[in-house]
């Protein structure tokens, strides 16, 4: 238990450090990223269902600037947890390092130049310490952005739920 709440607080400061939109739109959220960081983040929905197994988000960081993929085919509220968790890769400066080969970066990242790629992270697995705190930071940024998003759905199922479970603004 007591390291849970070291991961929290690692997080927790972690999320202090960087500005939070108000009011909270995940693009605008994407943009002071980048100012922060002094080079772009690029945010790029995959079209097809990740395969089960594999990874529904991946963080890509180049010489010059930074991107992250995610299943473009989940719900919204998946699509941004899934954005949040690479984020909190990004934040924590994790640096787990696989090597792809041309024609798989390619495949997934045609305008990236393979040659400049400095780490392509992309992780299915939860038990380490970089996924348990990119995973916490995904689940506090929901927590204090949720209820001040202008980017879900306004009707449906989901949206509903969303709002019961405070991660959208009451209508």
């Amino acid at each position: 238990m007591r390291n849970k709440v070291h991961l929290r607080r690692r997080c927790e400061r972690i999320i202090e450090r960087i500005p939070l939109p108000q009011p909270f739109d995940v693009d605008a959220l994407r943009l002071a990223l980048a100012k922060h960081r002094a080079r772009p983040l690029n945010f790029h929905a995959l079209p097809q269902p990740t395969t089960p197994g594999l990874p529904s988000g991946m963080w890509l960081a180049t010489d010059q600037e930074d991107h992250i993929f995610y299943d473009g085919q989940t719900s919204p509220l998946h699509q941004r947890h899934i954005i949040f968790h690479e984020i909190g890769h990004i934040l924590f400066d994790h640096n787990d390092r696989i090597l792809l080969d041309n024609a798989v970066l390619h495949s997934s990242a045609n305008s990236l130049d393979p040659d400049i790629v400095k780490r392509f992270s992309s992780r299915t697995c939860y038990s380490t310490r970089e996924e348990q705190e990119a995973e916490m930071t995904a689940t506090l940024l929901l927590e204090k952005v949720g209820s001040h998003s202008t980017s879900s759905p306004s009707n449906g199922v989901l949206a509903n739920l969303e709002r019961a479970l405070g991660y959208r603004g009451r209508r």
